[in-house]
């Protein structure tokens, strides 16, 4: 059986500050997270670092999240 999961996410950013925003529902689980990648102003501005930092972040806290809820239903099961 396949299963097609998505992933909302959204990228806001200015000067120095990039912030990803991931949601994620999954049979009637719902998970979101933020992340955030602030650039030293004195270095120089490459976004595609900002963002990719800022997403790896978020989705590391949506990871987080899941497994979380999983031990908490494994332990409601047990």
């Amino acid at each position: 059986m396949h299963k097609h999961i998505t992933i909302e996410i959204g990228i806001d950013e200015d000067d120095t500050t990039t912030l990803v925003h991931a949601v994620l529902d999954l049979r009637g689980d719902h998970f979101n997270a933020t992340g955030r990648a602030t650039r030293n102003p004195a270095d120089a501005s490459r976004p595609v670092i900002g963002e990719e930092l800022a997403l790896a972040r978020a989705l590391g806290s949506l990871e987080e999240q899941i497994v979380d809820e999983v031990y908490d239903k494994i332990d409601g099961w047990t």
